[in-house]
């Protein structure tokens, strides 16, 4: 097998397993239902995983990378300290609605199972994602002058679970469309963080 073709492999079971994982929940999802799902063996599942473990650290560390890549970097080049912040709610936001990357929505439900060696790595990525936006929020308020009591990691943790409860009750065929939830958001908080 290619080197390609080991990779398309690996990227069909980690899609597999995350809406397997999304639609039952990690502990209700065997090994032996991925493998029926794709139609494999459970030798062929366990040539690229060696464990339910190993596929759902893989999932939160590769929705750790669209976070880096989609928010961190799609933001990190504004000038404007408060244009930053309304970027980075706006596409993390997109990144929390997007149907293609389950991996994100089975990061934000599904931490606890995993090993704590493979749990600290992940935390660690996190901790770094909520230190980006608690600094970002901190420049915000320096730029504004704001002389208000809320501290910026408090406002980060805030903002941050505010977005990520969003995949539990967002639908997009209701009547709040994407974008006014994304204005809404961001007022929502400016007005909390900074009024």
């Amino acid at each position: 097998m290619t080197r390609e073709a080991t990779l398309d492999s690996r990227q069909e079971i980690l899609r597999t397993a995350a809406r397997l994982f999304q639609q039952r929940g990690y502990h209700a999802t065997s090994m032996n239902d991925v493998a029926s799902a794709l139609k494999l063996s459970k030798g062929g599942l366990y040539h690229h995983f060696q464990s339910k473990d190993e596929i759902l650290f893989n999932l939160m560390d590769h929705a750790m990378d669209i976070t880096q890549e989609r928010v961190i970097n799609g933001v990190r080049d504004i000038v404007d300290p408060e244009e930053r912040l309304r970027m980075l709610i706006r596409r993390h936001i997109e990144v929390v609605l997007s149907v293609r990357d389950r991996e994100v929505t089975v990061m934000l439900h599904e931490n606890h199972p995993l090993p704590p060696s493979l749990r600290r790595r992940i935390n660690t990525r996190k901790k770094e994602y909520v230190h980006f936006v608690e600094n970002l929020i901190a420049e915000v308020q320096r730029s504004r002058q704001s002389r208000g009591s809320v501290s910026p990691r408090a406002a980060a943790f805030a903002l941050l679970g505010m977005i990520n409860w969003i995949y539990q009750w967002y639908r997009p065929e209701g009547t709040l469309q994407q974008e006014h939830l994304v204005r809404q958001y961001t007022e929502i908080f400016f007005a909390g963080a900074f009024g």
